[in-house]
């Protein structure tokens, strides 16, 4: 697995060092949409000369060169996502939790529905479909 993660970040364009391979196979293969705090006290233990500096400049990296999204879902944290493909986020506002949501045709849909309401020369950059709630464990 984690060649296959050497690979997605060569072809990226980034230079896959052992934390830089670390912090993006915690965000694949854990996907809790944490923030940098997060994916800091995790790899931390294993990796003891990792920094927050480093974990935050190699998210914003990733995110510049797509193989990872940025969600603002809360006002005090910025998460990070992994999974690049069109889909939504729900966040239980009872216990935290962020969850997604995969429906391509709604999401693409969305996605169509707000490029069309832009004014002339206007380009979207980034799109995110964030929803809030109580999840199916806090409603019982």
């Amino acid at each position: 697995m984690k060649k296959e993660y050497q690979e997605i970040l060569k072809k990226a364009g980034i230079r896959p060092s052992i934390q830089r391979i670390a912090i993006y196979s915690f965000l694949c293969e854990n996907p809790i949409h944490p923030d940098v705090e997060t994916v800091y006290n995790d790899l931390y233990p294993v990796y003891p000369t990792l920094s927050k500096t480093t974990v935050y400049n190699t998210l914003k990296l990733f995110e510049e060169n797509h193989i990872v999204q940025s969600i603002k879902i809360e006002d005090d944290k910025i998460r990070f996502d992994a999974d690049m493909s069109n889909h939504f986020h729900f966040k239980c506002t009872s216990c935290g939790k962020i969850f997604d949501f995969f429906d391509e045709k709604k999401a693409d849909k969305n996605y169509t529905n707000c490029v069309s309401i832009l004014p002339k020369n206007f380009s979207l950059e980034k799109y995110q479909a964030n929803m809030w709630g109580t999840c199916n464990n806090c409603t019982k």
